[in-house]
């Protein structure tokens, strides 16, 4: 589930005027409670220091935010702050780092008050400190604009999730149920490559350990379960299919649960067997639905990153790029049967799915992808072991209005360029079949993530 972001406040302050002017400190305490007040409406928890003047007290800030286990730290200048007082510090940190340049007053033109510079200055703290962070390689995001005049606290929000996305991945845990797609190659990386460059640890378990799971379970938990179903989607399918499809479901759910998993894939190929179980694509659905990320066919990098996703960014699904409509410039999004039902405009059908190439008829959730905005992610394998991220701001469409569609997983997207341009720029840069889309007008956000995860970001 989506986790609300820890942001560790930093105010930078100067001494001097401390000393040689108290009477004008209590004048920044809007500044600081509406930056405060303002994070915490957008979704943040925020751990406050007390203002920093000199690098003693930004070092006691650090130690606060190390202490409360803080996703990102971010500075806001209160007036000018001389950077050698925390650049050093703050280079040396292992947090994203923020830097909030905003001011108490929106107009500063000809007819200002001269007694408001002292209140309104903090600008060339920001490229002082800015300058000695890039000095130092330090990479930082940067935020600027008026305090209420604009919508820099939200943005400041959007990058405390990008944050905690991070931080995810780089310790996303995976669980693969049976082997990956033999020959399938564009998200295939070796377990200890990505341990090494992403962090993520990569499990696999068979047929095996999931039959072992479904014994577990009891009948009035299958039943409990079937009869929520029923709350929660239109189901269109008899008990006797929906409850063999519903006991290999929760077994795969306490396989999950076991050992915390943050992402999962699950070959289909190894329900191929009349006497294997049901294929559970409507557990993996709901697994979605509750933050556990999700890749087709063995793709646990793609799980991981569906993961990560979700737990900073929110509603999240696993989805692939099927055909090109050139005549309507835009993009079908299906795949066989799995969707976080949170992304389906309306409620979700539950249907039969019974295709030949599994051994047994099973059950999945299905709908069409709700419209609005949102961003496009790939997490792309790349030479001797690098990842790049794409990312693209796109427009998904209406639904389709044929009855023979609406047992299907389903969305038309549009994105910000034309198609063909779209497609061939993707290709270009290595963009793999499996894909993540994130609902919301959150670009600059998951551009953001990149960065503080060390990938390369190219933006579409």
């Amino acid at each position: 589930m989506k986790r609300s972001p820890k942001i560790g406040l930093l105010p930078l302050y100067l001494k001097l005027y401390d000393d040689k002017l108290p009477e004008y400190r209590a004048g920044f305490d809007p500044l600081l409670t509406t930056v405060e007040q303002g994070l915490t409406a957008h979704g943040a928890t925020v751990i406050a220091a007390k203002v920093c003047r000199v690098t003693a007290e930004v070092k006691a800030a650090v130690a606060l935010f190390e202490k409360q286990d803080v996703d990102c730290v971010v500075t806001v200048h209160l007036a000018y702050s001389p950077s050698l007082e925390s650049a050093p510090v703050l280079a040396r940190t292992k947090w994203p780092l923020i830097v909030l340049d905003t001011t108490l007053d929106a107009n500063f033109g000809p007819t200002v008050d001269p007694a408001r510079i002292m209140y309104n200055h903090g600008v060339h703290g920001v490229m002082d400190l800015a300058s000695l962070l890039r000095r130092h390689g330090r990479p930082f995001e940067i935020v600027a604009g008026h305090l209420t005049e604009s919508n820099v606290l939200q943005r400041v929000a959007g990058l405390a999730e990008a944050a905690v996305v991070a931080r995810r991945l780089r310790g996303a845990r995976a669980l693969r149920v049976g082997p990956s797609f033999k020959g399938m190659g564009d998200f295939a990386v070796e377990a200890e490559a990505l341990r090494c460059a992403l962090g993520i640890r990569v499990e696999q378990v068979g047929l095996a350990e999931l039959t072992g799971a479904m014994q577990a379970v009891k009948p009035a938990e299958v039943a409990a379960e079937m009869a929520q179903d029923r709350q929660r989607y239109d189901v269109r399918v008899k008990p006797e299919l929906h409850r063999p499809a519903t006991l290999a479901g929760l077994g795969l759910r306490r396989l999950l649960g076991a050992k915390d998993y943050t992402g999962f894939s699950v070959n289909f190929q190894i329900f191929d067997k009349p006497t294997a179980p049901a294929m559970p694509f409507a557990e993996i659905s709901k697994a979605m639905a509750r933050g556990i990320g999700f890749g087709g066919e063995g793709d646990t990098l793609t799980g991981s990153l569906v993961g990560a996703l979700a737990t900073g960014f929110g509603t999240t699904t696993f989805t692939e790029i099927f055909c090109s409509d050139w005549r309507g410039n835009s993009l079908f999004l299906s795949h066989m049967g799995e969707i976080n039902p949170e992304t389906v405009a309306g409620k979700a059908r539950l249907a039969l799915r019974d295709y030949k190439f599994l051994g047994t008829p099973t059950t999945a959730l299905v709908g069409a992808l709700k419209p609005g905005p949102a961003v496009f992610v790939n997490l792309v394998p790349g030479p001797k072991n690098s990842f790049d991220l794409l990312v693209a701001p796109v427009e998904m469409l209406g639904d389709s209005k044929r009855a023979d569609m609406q047992n299907t997983v389903r969305g038309w997207l549009r994105p910000g360029q034309p198609v063909a341009k779209f497609l061939e720029e993707y290709s270009r840069h290595g963009g793999t079949h499996h894909s993540a889309l994130v609902y919301g007008q959150k670009a600059e956000a998951v551009s953001a993530f990149a960065r503080f995860a060390g990938l390369k970001l190219v933006e579409l």
